[in-house]
């Protein structure tokens, strides 16, 4: 068999026992969020926004200012307002104590902290389910227009940031 033949002959047995390319997988980008309860409903807040997940802390009344205002919490050695995200809502909270939890959100060097109903933990979505939200309740529809859907279920993506930077959240005073 002449050398060239011989190459011809393992290049066809190679093809015919090679096993085949693997498949090109398209990544899948995630968004990651906290995922919370307020009134019966679930959230997402990015996770950028919530710089700290507490168990509400002893507060101190702070006198003329709204219902929503709790009151003030020292979390080490730092002053942070709290705010019923509820009742600044107009919405009810159906939470035991127990089960609330304050979401912190830093802004330049200021905390603010937000109690909401229940903690869900970090959850991800595929970036491409991302879609305006149909059945927002009017109190929200500002501040979680968009969201995700996962398993049948919505999770509106709740804007932390332009609920703290909001007129009506900023004008505390009765």
């Amino acid at each position: 068999m002449h050398p060239f033949a011989l190459l011809l002959d393992i290049a066809d047995r190679s093809r015919r026992n090679a096993s085949a390319l693997p498949q090109q997988v398209e990544a899948v980008t995630y968004w990651r969020g906290v995922g919370f309860m307020l009134a019966g409903q679930v959230f997402a807040a990015d996770m950028n926004d919530v710089a700290e997940i507490l168990q509400p802390p002893r507060l101190t009344k702070v006198p003329g200012v709204r219902s929503w205002v709790l009151g003030v919490a020292n979390v080490r050695g730092r002053l942070v307002p709290v705010m019923d995200l509820a009742g600044l809502l107009g919405l009810p909270s159906r939470a035991s104590w127990r089960s609330r939890r304050v979401l912190v959100v830093e802004q330049d060097d200021h905390l603010t902290g937000l109690l909401v109903d229940a903690v869900l933990g970090m959850q991800q979505f595929a970036v491409d389910t991302r879609r305006e939200m149909n059945e927002t309740d009017p109190a929200l529809a500002k501040f979680a227009a968009d969201g995700f859907d996962r398993d049948g279920k919505e999770w509106p993506v709740f804007q932390l940031r332009e609920l703290i930077q909001a007129p009506e959240f900023l004008q505390i005073a009765v």
